[in-house]
């Protein structure tokens, strides 16, 4: 991409300063009808009317505007890295800035997502820039070599360089304002229809360019640290995210909800790495999904696509004639029995010339460089460091653990306890689940195994089983009695001090026995499911330490998992905040009007401190904190959509109350709120 030749990015730049304007036409609009109204008006009524009728149009829509348009930058949890602590990174960042020919960040924070992003604290939604920080995932620290890394660092840098285009440092700062600021635009802001309508307007001037610069950026990073690594970074990147998602999903979240936290987080994640190379692979070879209307990036086939130079046509015919040369020198020396050895050799011979025919494409680009290419390309690629990036990188780890992971009341323990108490936790609340159902249904407290295997006995699991499940066929129901047999009895085995887990950082974690030995649990669940040998099962399991009395270890640290949040909804016609977990809901009591952007911050923190399980949320001193309500799910007896423009929900509970909800005219939500609060729906009204 010229720099004398931007149309493109200069088409992109002038297209994001229409932002403003637009927010000023709006103002403008608006204004110029009031006026028209104040005009026909007698001067009396028009002077006394004047300034409410300002503040409730021009004044009320500005500040809509402003919202709009403003949104508060997050900055990531994180530990700034200085020049003194880490020498030979910022080292590895000056030669990527050098290559993609700015001025290097001002600061970089090791972050713990497997990332790496140019974050500038802009203005005017990225027409007026700031300071620059890089931040960098501990993961790629931890896993990409050097070259690989200084690849990443010089794509990121290079999104801002003016070599491609003058326009475009402005063009991709205001791209990813934008990206950031649109869709958060509540579609209940009355300026916001016409500020969406344009960034849709934006989003498709501006893509032609954006497109073009982050392959530009590519080869800036191709040329920086070599193609090789240039690709490879480019599949590790995602491969490396789905891993780490793979890795709070299985490993770090459970423990996390369980209220413990372990002592080397990021430790795990390396053991994760290296365990499951197999799925590494396999995240490396597939396309990665794009990660909203807003992501900027070809698809990656065709990103490295662009970087694997293709051999010419002239190469190529030069390729055809030296393997028909090759082909016949084998055919002639084919007569001997020893020609059966030579395909091997004859194929190493005949993919030379085409490592040879790429170079003519690389020569007919550049004419003027065709006798110095292979030695600048040997002495431009930086040396590799002969010593870590990050002098000791597990203290660094240590450090972003406690920034990104602050236990906030958990326990910190050894992996092989998190991982152990995280899987008990989880069987417990299944178990939990199950029971509060079998004991709806037969009318009689069912809290442990023991009460179980006394329903199987009486002949009166079953008949509870088939009114949990009514349509459910007799074999399923013996299934399903036969599992949640199997589960007790795990926890039974558990409690009793007879099992412990054995966890794996390639598959799932097993129930054993103490001394490793397979425990055949599913057996004894489906002799216990039959009620002439239940009592048999009742006394073997009681002779060998089984525990079938002891109930869940209800943990004050255990939180429940929040699913998403709402901010401004009428409870019962109060004003109320709410978060969505995966064991009920939790009410807050909600701000005034006014108070919109407090309330969201508020419900975020509390989110982050997370919802104690199966307890009430502690008070704070000098709040209003002390009369939140949290309403378990399993509490919830059904769910009534109330129609109408707003529409609203009844939930009927089990102890013959009712909670009615409706969005308030100023509702909002945190991320992924309104979707969670659906689901949540969803699942009451077809699970009651």
């Amino acid at each position: 991409m010229s720099r004398n030749a931007p149309p493109v990015a200069a088409r992109s730049a002038i297209a994001l300063a229409g932002f403003p304007v637009l927010a000023g036409l709006q103002l403008a609009a608006v204004l110029l009808l009031l006026w028209a109204v104040l005009s026909v008006l007698p001067s009396a009524v028009a002077l006394r009317a004047g300034v409410p009728l300002s503040i409730a149009t021009v004044g009320a829509l500005g500040y809509e505007t402003w919202r709009a348009l403003h949104t508060r930058r997050r900055t990531p949890a994180g530990v700034a890295v200085t020049r003194r602590q880490a020498p030979k990174l910022w080292e590895l960042i000056d030669g990527a800035a050098a290559a993609a020919g700015v001025r290097p960040p001002d600061g970089v924070t090791v972050v713990a997502d497997a990332t790496a992003a140019l974050g500038e604290r802009t203005r005017v939604l990225g027409l007026i820039g700031g300071r620059r920080d890089l931040y960098l995932g501990l993961p790629l620290l931890q896993a990409l070599p050097p070259a690989r890394l200084r690849a990443v660092v010089a794509h990121e840098l290079a999104h801002g360089s003016p070599k491609l285009g003058r326009w475009a440092p402005l063009a991709y700062r205001g791209r990813v304002a934008v990206g950031r600021t649109a869709p958060r635009i509540s579609r209940r802001n009355p300026a916001g229809a016409v500020l969406r309508a344009y960034a849709r307007f934006y989003r498709r001037m501006d893509a032609p360019f954006s497109r073009a610069q982050e392959l530009a950026a590519d080869r800036i990073a191709a040329d920086h640290a070599g193609v090789a690594d240039a690709v490879a970074a480019l599949r590790d990147l995602p491969a490396l995210a789905g891993m780490q998602r793979l890795f709070h999903a299985e490993y770090l979240g459970p423990g996390w909800q369980a209220g413990y936290v372990p002592d080397d987080v990021f430790g795990g994640l390396l053991r994760v790495l290296a365990a499951r190379s197999v799925e590494m692979s396999m995240l490396r070879a597939a396309e990665p999904e794009p990660s909203g209307p807003w992501d900027t990036h070809p698809p990656l086939a065709e990103r490295v696509a662009a970087l694997t130079p293709r051999p010419s046509p002239v190469a190529a015919a030069a390729s055809s004639a030296s393997d028909a040369a090759s082909d016949a020198a084998t055919a002639s020396v084919g007569a001997s029995s020893s020609a059966t050895k030579e395909p091997a050799s004859s194929e190493t011979v005949s993919e030379e010339p085409e490592t040879v025919s790429e170079e003519p494409e690389t020569v007919s680009e550049e004419p003027e460089a065709v006798s110095e290419e292979p030695e600048a390309a040997a002495e431009e690629k930086p040396a590799e460091p002969d010593e870590e990036l990050v002098p000791d990188l597990p203290a660094l780890g240590r450090a972003l653990q406690a920034v990104a992971f602050p236990p906030r009341g958990r326990t910190v323990v050894s992996w092989d306890e998190c991982l152990s108490f995280a899987r008990t936790t989880e069987m417990e609340r299944e178990a939990e689940a199950a029971l509060a159902a079998i004991s709806r249904a037969s009318d009689a407290a069912v809290p442990d195994a023991a009460h179980l295997l006394t329903l199987v006995a009486d002949g009166r699991l079953r008949a509870a089983a088939g009114a949990v499940f009514p349509d459910t066929s007799p074999e399923e129901i013996t299934a399903r009695i036969v599992d949640l047999l199997g589960l007790m009895l795990a926890l039974a085995a558990l409690r009793g001090g007879v099992a412990r887990w054995r966890h794996s950082w390639t598959g799932a974690a097993e129930v054993v026995a103490v001394d490793g030995a397979n425990l055949n649990l599913a057996e004894l669940a489906a002799a216990a499911a039959d009620p002439e040998t239940a009592e048999a099962v009742r006394t073997y399991l009681t002779e060998n330490g089984f525990d079938l009395a002891a109930r869940a270890d209800r943990r004050a640290s255990a939180r429940a998992r929040v699913l998403g949040g709402l901010v401004n909804l009428s409870a019962d016609g109060t004003r109320t905040d709410l978060l969505i977990t995966d064991l009920g809901l939790l009410l807050v009591p909600g701000l005034p009007r006014g108070r919109g952007v407090e309330a969201k911050r508020r419900l975020t923190r509390i989110a982050a401190d997370g919802v104690p399980a199966g307890a009430e949320p502690p008070a704070e001193p000098d709040s209003d904190q002390e009369v939140r309500r949290f309403v378990p799910f399993a509490d919830v007896a059904g769910v009534t959509v109330l129609p109408g423009r707003r529409k609203g929900w009844v939930l009927g509970l089990r102890d013959g109350g009712n909670l009615s909800l409706r969005p308030a005219l100023d509702a909002d939500e945190l991320p992924g709120g309104w979707a969670a609060w659906e689901e949540a729906v969803t699942f009451l009204a077809g699970t009651r």
